[in-house]
């Protein structure tokens, strides 16, 4: 029954804000297309269709908008003026009750708040549809007190998730079997998607871990910040982590007046993503103005903060090498070179035609060479990219689709922060001092020194092994030899064995007919 009423509201709100139109029109058979003029006959859908999508996705709830979010990053599939609505989304998220709070954190700890916490803030900072955050004081194991975060997650979140989850399976499957443009969309796939984020969101010690890998691997760079883990406080619905302070990087006024140098921050920002994508291939995937702070702490000043790692982006050693060479070969003009890489890589079928593909890459990447470098967007770049990639019958990996959306991110904070942001002058050094570490002799060093224990295990096993496969080969061979004699021997048998029938049956049919002969004489 509960969800007979919510695919009812549902309903109800794709008719007011007029979507069943949106959808309908695209449908290829005329009888659709009659009824989605009849249901927007008599209402007012002045608004344009990415408004309309946004604000009924708002309507329908936390879950929803959140969909909305992730639906934003998949800009090789969508147009860009619903990308671009759908990336306003925000989550404005009433708080859950304080007595909630504290009830999940004792059921959690198995003790009063009070014992956990020396001092606990009641009334929430910040407030999203999956969490929100306490502000509390902890006395720690020194003795010493400390100034912590406590996220809690919303009760009773999973089985709403379950339940909206399994609404969108069954009208991205309705879309996908109706609408013209269905498969192409790939709603499923969006829908799949969008359930290991959820999912991902809703394990805290999961974001705890990624938390402590990101803040170990930026520890050297001093030029962001990212809250430590008090791991004996965490648990699968409360994550305990160190207060951070500082002004939120949207607040560009307060910034200047802070006396923050925005133009070193802007590039700092475009430093900061590329060593966690290109140097440790581990990378916060979720950097919106909402979960970047700057410090306005005198120990660590004008640096920034990050926040919320429920989505965390990984890349191989050769999704870094691929994106690294398409970066570099598009600002040289090596369209060939770039169709090539895609070939390469595996994702475009081989008998694609590289002058084929070379041309629908040049149609796509030469227009940018009309504008000034700080106006190209490497990540618009990446994402046409993958569009025409999609009409060469291509799969788009998921983490390349992360690092679209991370890299969009960052370059619309940057240029927030200084509209004259030469992204590439800052991201071509790093590159090219990352591609010649790879193919450098330093890196081979590197790689010897690495693999060294695993050879020095090796090297006095490797006569035996040597001995022992030789030997195996010459079993084989052997054994190979004989089956082969076997089979020759078999095809004679069964040779000779005919020839003795057809000459047994020729005999007797002799003698058959000299005895038939005989009595015909007598």
């Amino acid at each position: 029954m509960s969800r007979l009423l919510r695919g009812s509201f549902i309903i109800w709100i794709v008719l007011r804000y007029g979507l069943d139109e949106l959808v309908l029109t695209s449908f290829q058979k005329p009888w659709l297309r009659v009824i989605a003029r009849i249901v927007s006959f008599g209402r007012p859908l002045n608004a344009p269709r990415g408004v309309r999508l946004r604000e009924a996705l708002e309507q329908l709830g936390p879950i929803f908008v959140k969909f909305g979010q992730v639906l934003s990053t998949r800009r090789d599939l969508l147009p860009p003026d619903i990308a671009d609505e759908l990336a306003r989304l925000q989550d404005r998220v009433p708080p859950f009750s304080p007595d909630i709070a504290v009830a999940t954190i004792e059921r959690a700890f198995r003790k009063p708040v009070a014992e956990v916490f020396r001092e606990f803030q009641r009334e929430p900072v910040a407030s999203a549809s999956i969490a929100q955050v306490h502000f509390a004081k902890l006395r720690g194991r020194d003795g010493r007190e400390r100034e912590v975060a406590v996220k809690v997650l919303r009760p009773g979140m999973l089985p709403v998730i379950e339940k909206d989850l399994s609404l969108m399976r069954m009208m991205a499957g309705w879309v996908e079997s109706l609408s013209a443009d269905g498969k192409r969309l790939k709603p499923r796939e969006v829908v799949a998607e969008f359930d290991k984020y959820l999912h991902d969101e809703l394990d805290l010690m999961r974001e705890a871990a990624s938390a402590a890998q990101l803040r170990r691997n930026m520890e050297g760079l001093d030029l962001v910040l990212i809250p430590e883990m008090f791991w004996d406080f965490c648990h699968d619905d409360v994550l305990v982590m160190e207060r951070m302070k500082g002004i939120p990087i949207s607040q560009v006024g307060r910034l200047r007046e802070a006396g923050v140098d925005l133009k070193k921050l802007a590039r700092d920002g475009v430093t900061i993503f590329f060593t966690q994508v290109f140097r440790d291939g581990f990378f916060h995937a979720d950097m919106h103005p909402g979960n970047i702070f700057v410090s306005t702490d005198p120990a660590s000043f004008g640096r920034y903060i990050s926040l919320d790692f429920g989505i965390v982006g990984t890349l191989t050693e050769y999704d870094k090498e691929y994106l690294a060479q398409n970066f570099t070969a598009f600002f040289r003009r090596d369209y060939k070179r770039v169709a090539e890489l895609h070939i390469e890589s595996g994702w475009v079928p081989p008998q694609t035609r590289v002058d084929e593909l070379e041309a629908a890459v040049r149609s796509v990447c030469e227009p940018y060479f009309d504008r000034p470098l700080k106006e190209i967007s490497l990540g618009m770049v990446l994402m046409r990219l993958f569009q025409t990639s999609r009409r060469f019958n291509v799969e788009i990996q998921p983490q390349l689709v992360l690092l679209q959306k991370t890299l969009l991110n960052i370059e619309g904070l940057g240029r927030d922060l200084d509209p004259d942001l030469d992204l590439w002058s800052t991201a071509k050094p790093f590159l090219e001092k990352w591609m010649a570490e790879q193919i450098g002799p330093r890196k081979l060093w590197e790689e010897l020194r690495n693999q060294a224990p695993r050879y020095a295990k090796l090297l006095p096993e490797l006569p035996r092994l040597l001995h022992d496969y030789l030997q195996q080969g010459a079993r084989g061979r052997d054994r190979r030899e004989l089956e082969a004699l076997l089979n020759e021997q078999r095809r004679t048998n069964r040779l000779l064995q005919g020839l003795l029938y057809a000459g047994i049956g020729f005999a007797l049919g002799l003698g058959a007919m000299h005895i038939l002969l005989g009595v015909a004489r007598w």
